[in-house]
């Protein structure tokens, strides 16, 4: 009798540990907003890396966008996605943790301080998530030096970066972390501040169809205001980035320089400002939409409506 209800309780502890950890959509949906993150940064990143590129050469060189396209173009169509493994692997696990963390951060702060305005709540989840996003550095490090073409000759690959950095010291994975901090955080307050007040103004949807682009829509106008506000964080960071095997910079010390390089304008340090926010326009618009269809289509049993 006591061995009979030891199998017992063994087969229904084997049976609840499978239940644990199987993979059911129930478990699944507490995922959904890290897997539709991952998802929507994929299909982003495939369409719009060239516009990305001729952006950072922009942003390098400060020359026009002419100039930068015929940088591209001179070095040949075997080096137009040359350093886009680095921007696909950090760009999904990014946009995964942007909205993922975003909302663990945000159901942890409502149920530890109920009494707490939403904003703040919101303001404090989206800086730690940005924190979290930051974790990802060492790949928009490696894509900085890709992209650049005074390495095409230094560094074979995305693996011979990492390997050719790790010789220098950990550190060097992390230049330019300060600006990405500040951009992360400010971008999400920015973004899920705006989002859904954008989308509120927009008529109401009666189809697929019409959800789709009003979310594309609302992605697009919110994405380019926010990457617009900090873009000048990203000029800071491609300086700091773009140095290898070299004295560490400041913050202040990266503006200045480039401030300085770029005759004393402030104009200037929005160079390629106009292809940033075009290319944040198509960006954010494919990434709100296709991550608000992953969810609807996976996570909320509509995809047959």
């Amino acid at each position: 009798m006591c061995c009979t209800n030891k199998m017992v309780i063994e087969s229904t502890s084997r049976r609840q540990i499978q239940s644990d950890i199987s993979f059911s959509p129930k478990n699944l949906k507490n995922y959904e907003e890290f897997i539709c993150g991952f998802g929507s940064g994929f299909v982003n990143i495939v369409i719009t890396f060239p516009i990305n590129k001729i952006m950072f050469r922009q942003m390098l060189h400060g020359v026009n966008s002419q100039l930068a396209l015929n940088q591209i173009k001179k070095e040949g169509l075997q080096f137009l996605y040359r350093g886009c493994f680095p921007p696909l692997l950090q760009k999904t696990t990014n946009v995964s943790l942007m909205f993922g963390s975003l909302k663990a951060y945000k159901s942890h702060l409502s149920e530890s301080f109920p009494s707490l305005n939403s904003f703040i709540i919101l303001s404090v989840a989206a800086t730690l998530a940005g924190g979290t996003e930051a974790l990802l550095t060492p790949l928009e490090r490696v894509q900085t030096l890709l992209q650049d073409g005074h390495y095409n000759n230094k560094f074979k690959n995305t693996y011979h970066a990492f390997a050719e950095m790790r010789k220098c010291g950990f550190k060097e994975y992390y230049r330019g972390l300060t600006p990405i901090l500040f951009r992360n955080s400010g971008s999400n307050i920015v973004f899920f501040g705006l989002r859904d007040q954008v989308r509120d103004f927009l008529p109401h949807s009666h189809s697929t169809l019409e959800n789709v682009l009003h979310d594309f829509v609302t992605g697009a106008v919110v994405g380019a205001l926010t990457s617009t506000i900090f873009y000048p964080a990203n000029v800071i960071k491609t300086k700091m980035q773009v140095c290898y095997n070299a004295p560490f910079m400041t913050f202040s010390q990266a503006f200045k320089q480039t401030y300085e390089e770029r005759g004393r304008s402030i104009r200037k340090m929005y160079m390629g400002v106009h292809i940033n926010y075009s290319r944040a326009f198509i960006s954010w618009g494919i990434i709100n939409a296709s991550q608000q269809l992953l969810k609807k289509y996976f996570f909320s049993g509509e995809k047959n409506s």
